[in-house]
């Protein structure tokens, strides 16, 4: 990188820290460190709920996703507007009537604490782990391609967030995080441009072509099969319920528009959060298809993992590898005649796309063999690249300073997701947790406040010692949703029996709840379900076991007493 990039990138990250720092300077009470000070207009809920779901991730991962599979990975977000308006319709009234500083406080007033601790405990193992990846995903891709010390990135991405967190609380957080997706969705409109710039002599249109000559167009398929990750029905049903789970009952969300003035606010940046976030990933996924119409065009690498290639290049089977790299050159060269034929006919020739479709898959075959030789030389690496195409493409191919706004964008996306995720772990842990099982102590707000800053910590530390230990998964973005898809069922079935079955009890909630994750473990180990499926199999098994439960079991529930 030159000292341009490096300059903009450490103006980017210190002016966010020192932001967050300032605006929260002077003394705060328990709602402004624990909500934000429900101070918040619609547009801010809206960008904070975003920025809190886009991490560093979704702008390394998601065109990655794009390139490789194109844009079926929307189909993941088609039930996101329904679980808003389900949330608009009857959570937030319920959490700000009852005036909950979480969610799982909520439980409590309407089951029992047993419920509510069960609760917020596979909110934390879930969340917990999240917030490891979250630290995890653009340390290994950045390190990797820079050569930076992979470790140090972490740890100094965890301290900076866990500098501003501890200063502010929710409130530094919300305050850091409009600006932070605005640097985000600048960056990446910017960069998406420019990749059409760089597609001399191909427009729009033609880019488009291209691409869906390569089945990359192809964003909604309506084929039910529970195998497929990603459907029009694993989307609309089991996205919905991931997206109910996730903004109606996962604290780092519920934070965000509890922050909000009034339950008006909080409504209005849901919905705009519903109407928004589809486009943004249907237009982060383009910008990967873009990618993808650009090395079609001009030619690809082998392995998108530069660090990785140069190795091999070194190495005793180099010799093999360059065979597979000349394979892969004559391979483009003929993609690119067919693809020139092709845009210069009115009617396209299905058998010239036939010949495309066939060269496709000689390609696959090609990297496939050249991974194989990668893996047989250096056995511990990994060999999925999926990762690594987006920032091989930028760079190699962008000027100089758009490097280092790209990275900005990647580390303040992670800042802002790390920070809203340790902040709702320290709360619930310090609200759910401590101050409820040490009630009779009556905690003032300055101990309240003083322990979820040393939880922040404790959760800041915990994320950057997993995220050194993690490893990689088939494509990070789908990591995430995994973690979440195992466990948010559960817990969305425990808030659906507390909205909407006025008749369940605590004890038959608490044991429901218990059985079903039981299940999805299970499930998951045992079988090739679709791990969107999960969210519904675990939400719909709570509400049907509760449902028979408390048709046996006596009208008084026995609550869990816990000294103090």
């Amino acid at each position: 990188m030159s000292y341009f990039d490096w300059a903009i990138l450490i103006f980017s990250l210190v002016g966010i820290v020192a932001y967050g720092i300032y605006k929260t300077r002077g003394p705060q009470d328990k709602d402004s460190f624990l909500k934000g000070n429900t101070e918040g207009r619609w547009w801010a809920v809206c960008l904070g709920v975003m920025a809190t779901q886009a991490s560093g991730i979704t702008f390394l991962s998601t065109p990655g996703q794009g390139y490789s599979d194109g844009l079926r990975f929307v189909q993941f977000y088609l039930g996101l507007p329904i679980a808003m308006l389900i949330i608009c319709v009857t959570f937030i009234p319920a959490f700000f009537r009852s005036g909950v500083f979480t969610a799982y406080e909520y439980l409590e007033k309407r089951f029992d604490l047993k419920t509510r601790l069960l609760t917020s405990f596979l909110f934390l193992i879930q969340r917990g782990l999240s917030a490891g990846i979250t630290l995890y995903a653009p340390a290994i891709i950045l390190s990797a391609l820079f050569g930076w010390n992979f470790k140090l990135v972490i740890l100094l991405t965890g301290i900076a967030v866990i500098l501003y967190t501890v200063s502010g609380g929710a409130k530094a957080v919300s305050k850091t995080q409009s600006i932070q997706m605005i640097v985000m969705l600048g960056g990446l409109l910017f960069i998406f441009f420019l990749i059409l710039y760089k597609l001399k002599g191909i427009s729009f249109d033609q880019a488009l072509q291209i691409a869906g000559w390569s089945g990359k167009m192809n964003a909604i398929n309506f084929n039910f099969d529970l195998k497929d990750r990603y459907n029009f029905w694993s989307g609309i049903i089991g996205g919905a319920f991931v997206a109910l789970a996730y903004f109606g009952t996962d604290q780092s969300q519920v934070q965000r528009y509890l922050g909000g003035q009034s339950i008006t606010q909080s409504r209005l940046g849901l919905i705009a959060n519903g109407l928004v976030k589809v486009p943004m990933q249907f237009f982060i996924l383009l910008t990967g298809v873009m990618v993808f119409v650009f090395y079609q065009v001009n030619g690809s690498p082998l392995f998108f993992n530069q660090q990785v290639e140069a190795k091999i290049l070194s190495s005793n089977h180099a010799s093999a590898y360059q065979e597979k790299q000349t394979a892969l050159a004559e391979i483009s060269k003929g993609k690119q005649e067919v693809q020139s034929r092709l845009l210069q006919e009115t009617d396209a020739d299905p058998a010239m796309k036939t010949q495309l479709q066939n060269l496709l898959q000689q390609e696959n075959t090609v990297r496939t063999e050249g991974k194989a030789i990668i893996k047989q030389a250096l056995p511990d690496t990994e060999t999925n690249d999926r990762d690594f195409i987006f920032l091989h493409f930028v760079l190699n191919h962008l000027p100089m300073g758009l490097i280092g706004l790209l990275l900005a964008v990647v580390f303040a996306a992670t800042m802002s997701s790390t920070s809203a995720e340790i902040t709702a772990l320290a709360g619930t842990t310090s609200i759910d947790w401590v101050h409820r099982l040490f009630k009779r102590r009556k905690l003032d707000d300055l101990m309240i406040i003083f322990l979820t800053r040393v939880f922040t910590v404790v959760w800041g530390l915990f994320a950057i010692g997993f995220a050194m230990y993690a490893t990689l998964f088939e494509n990070l973005i789908q990591f995430v949703n995994l973690i979440g898809s195992l466990f948010y069922g559960t817990i969305l079935g425990v808030f659906l029996c507390a909205f909407y079955l006025k008749y369940t009890r605590g004890h038959a909630v608490f044991t429901a709840a218990i059985l079903s994750e039981i299940t999805v473990i299970v499930l998951y180990n045992t079988t090739d379900i679709g791990f969107l499926w999960f969210n519904l199999i675990g939400c719909g098994l709570v509400v049907l076991i509760a449902l028979i439960l408390s048709a046996f079991l006596p009208l008084q529930d026995k609550k869990l007493v816990i000294p103090s």
